[in-house]
C-alpha cells in the first residue's frame, strides 16, 4: 500500500520542542521532493519546508526560518521535521507529501502545486 504516515504530534508549551516524522511505503523517497505542510484551524494550508531530492535545496516559509529543521533519510524511507522554540501560532495539524518533481520552492509555495502523495496529518498544540 502506497503511503505516507505522520508521527510525533502532541501537546508542548511554547518554547518547546517536537520532532515529526513521515514514513514512506510502497514506494522510495530517494527521487521525491518532499515537504511539510501545516494547517490551522480555519486557515488555509500552507507550505513549511520543502526539500528536494538532493538535499543541498531547501526551502523554508519565513515564519519558521531558525526554528525548524526539515531533513530526510532515504535508507530510511523517512522524513522530519524538527522543531524548536514553539509558538502557539504554530498549533496545526501539519502534513508531509512527496512530489516527482524536484521543485521544493515551488512544492512549497504554489497554490494547488500537485502532489504525488499526502499524509494524512499529525496534529501539533502549543499551549501552556
Amino acid at each position: 500500500q502506497v503511503q505516507l504516515v505522520e508521527s510525533g504530534g502532541g501537546l508542548v508549551q511554547p518554547g518547546g520542542s517536537l520532532r515529526l516524522s513521515c514514513g514512506a511505503s510502497g514506494f522510495t523517497l530517494d527521487y521525491y521532493s518532499i515537504g511539510w505542510f501545516r494547517q490551522a484551524p480555519g486557515k488555509e494550508r500552507e507550505g513549511v519546508s520543502c526539500m528536494g531530492s538532493s538535499e543541498g535545496s531547501t526551502y523554508y516559509a519565513d515564519f519558521v526560518k531558525g526554528r525548524f529543521t526539515i531533513s530526510r533519510d532515504n535508507a530510511k524511507n523517512m522524513v522530519y521535521l524538527q522543531m524548536n522554540s514553539l509558538e502557539t501560532e504554530d498549533t496545526a495539524v501539519y502534513y508531509c507529501a512527496a512530489s516527482g518533481l524536484n521543485l521544493p520552492y515551488n512544492m512549497c509555495t504554489l497554490v494547488g502545486y500537485e502532489m504525488d502523495y499526502w499524509g494524512k496529518g499529525t496534529l501539533v498544540t502549543v499551549s501552556s
